[in-house]
């Protein structure tokens, strides 16, 4: 069997298999790929050559549509591909891809995939200190970012060779390629563990890690983002994610076209739900995924009816609050389901569709995926049910797995210690495999002497009607040695004052155990990365810093005294 019937064998497999999580989890098995493989070569152009179906949908805020075939887009590839190649672009090439929702995104990233390049995915939001980081980190030999984003690079030295989608001066224009001819390049001749993406992490703790995925890690790997999302061929799946970011090569290029299925883009400049919504009926979106930040804003609006077409929906990013999951269960009466993966994997835990969903928890281990929960204090996988931290079993080769960071050995020593891939992230699990999540490990803390996982607490306080957002962290006690407080965006109409701050103590109060109770609050703007992620490093860094607060205390307020 060649390489592609192979890979179709194991997405058709996944795809017969929805709704049996067990049996997929016993029979799946990864592809064989022999000794070269490439994703856009081997399997997009296979499924694309001929076929007028839509495979790219991209809708603006004033409802312009652009809308490309996959047929289009194996053709514009091709000819991208052959430009790219007479600017120099050569197998092995970093190349730093700074675009935003535009089709040009999708098609440069399948012609330097059809090259045998490496594609360096990056934000259109970072700035030119970050750049010169990751400019030099990478290797880049070239970079392709808008006319308008040009000026970013100005100050960012090296010999790269600089392609804009536009006109800018000293750039070569992208769009000349349209006059190039549209003919299919030889395969490159990559091998399945060759490098195909390197990624920049959202650096929420620490300076970002710079992640090295294969020609299979995520091509092949994502079959299981692909069963995760529940997508199948003929879906038309809207995801909202930004480009530069782990999650978008997740949801809105390999697993839609991995399935089949159209991807659907909706730009705005400000994000408005009642226009999503009308977006999702509109266009007869079958499978949603958006982070839990977006949820919260949709479910703070109005749902209204169930989009007809609508059959999966999907929280991604962060974990997902129960307040959330129970509002869209109730205005849709659809199972909104959650997963977890990294930057450094595909997807490794998820409510799978069709599957038994339990309170709280983000699923299980998903087919082909060795994970395991390793208990701290002995570094060995916990034995039936218990708490330890989510890895990856390295005897058993996870396919989905990145090669490691990239010029990093101290890193990499540390998250492939102990013959697991660490993950750096707590949860416990039951005596069925389901698997909850409690926190970052560095998040999690003690307080008289009990484990306090923050996200618990924050589930809990964003249900209150004044809170938008909350970020709990340990702050310095004389007697507990530390208590758990809140830091707090929140919501509109109400205000940052006492009343407000008694308020949501109280209902941490009555909806936490006692010792849960949140102590102390403070009204904030939370810091986040560039992706959106909460960087409570900082946060406790500021508790520790023993300058003035402008805070509450469950101790001003007589009621909550205990």
């Amino acid at each position: 069997m060649d390489v592609t019937g192979a890979y179709r064998e194991s997405r058709d497999q996944l795809l017969a298999l929805r709704g049996e999580h067990p049996r997929a989890v016993a029979e799946f098995r990864w592809p064989e790929l022999g000794e070269r493989f490439n994703w856009a070569t081997d399997w997009f152009d296979a499924i694309a050559r001929g076929n007028d179906r839509p495979a790219l949908v991209i809708v603006e805020e004033d409802g312009a549509e652009l809308r490309r075939s996959f047929d289009d887009m194996a053709t514009a590839s091709d000819r991208l591909a052959g430009w790219l190649a007479a600017q120099g672009v050569r197998r092995g090439d970093p190349v730093v891809l700074m675009l935003g929702n535009q089709v040009e995104l999708w098609e440069s990233m399948l012609a330097i995939m059809k090259l045998g390049a490496v594609i360096v995915p990056t934000t259109t939001a970072v700035g030119p200190a970050e750049l010169v980081d990751r400019i030099i980190r990478s290797g880049a030999e070239h970079v392709i970012a808008n006319a308008a984003d040009t000026g970013k690079f100005t100050d960012v030295p090296g010999d790269y060779g600089r392609i804009s989608v536009g006109a800018a001066d000293g750039w070569v224009n992208l769009r000349e390629a349209e006059a190039f001819p549209a003919t299919p390049l030889p395969h490159p001749g990559t091998a399945p563990g060759d490098p195909l993406l390197y990624y920049f992490t959202s650096g929420t703790t620490s300076r970002p890690k710079l992640v090295e995925h294969t020609q299979t890690s995520y091509p092949v790997g994502h079959l299981t983002t692909m069963y995760f999302l529940g997508l199948r061929p003929g879906d038309v799946h809207l995801n909202i994610s930004s480009p530069g970011w782990a999650k978008h090569a997740w949801s809105s290029f390999f697993a839609p076209w991995i399935a089949e299925a159209t991807i659907l883009v909706c730009n705005y400049g400000r994000f408005d739900p009642a226009m999503l919504l009308d977006r999702l009926r509109t266009w007869d979106v079958s499978t949603f995924c958006a982070p839990p930040t977006v949820w919260r804003m949709l479910i703070n609006s109005d749902l209204g009816e169930r989009p007809e077409s609508l059959r999966e929906v999907i929280g991604a990013g962060e974990p997902l609050n129960p307040e959330v999951i129970d509002q869209v269960q109730r205005a849709w009466d659809l199972t909104l389901r959650d997963g977890f993966g990294q930057t450094e994997t595909t997807a490794q835990v998820a409510n799978t569709p069709g599957s038994q969903i339990r309170p709280g928890s983000m699923g299980r281990a998903l087919p082909g995926v060795p994970v395991v929960l390793v208990d701290p204090a002995t570094g060995r996988p916990v034995d039936g049910t218990g708490e330890g931290e989510i890895c990856l079993d390295l005897a058993q080769h996870p396919l989905p797995l990145m090669t490691g960071y990239r010029d990093d050995a101290e890193r990499n020593d540390t998250a492939m210690g102990g013959g697991y891939y660490h993950t750096g992230d707590v949860a416990t699990i039951d005596a069925d495999g389901y698997i909850t999540y409690v926190g970052r490990t560095d998040d999690v803390f003690k307080a008289s002497d009990y484990k306090i996982s923050p996200f618990e607490l924050e589930s809990v306080l964003i249900e209150h009607p004044a809170v938008a957002e909350a970020a709990v962290v340990p702050a310095p006690d004389p007697v507990r040695l530390a208590v758990p407080k809140a830091y707090v965006a929140l919501a509109p109409g109400h205000e940052p004052d006492k009343t407000t701050a008694f308020e949501i103590l109280k209902y941490a109060r009555e909806h936490l155990a006692p010792y849960q109770r949140v102590r102390r609050l403070e009204f904030f703007e939370l810091p986040k990365t560039i992706s959106g992620k909460i960087r409570r490093v900082e946060l406790r860094a500021r508790e520790e810093d023993s300058g003035p607060r402008d805070e509450w205390r469950d101790d001003q307020f007589p009621e909550l005294r205990s």
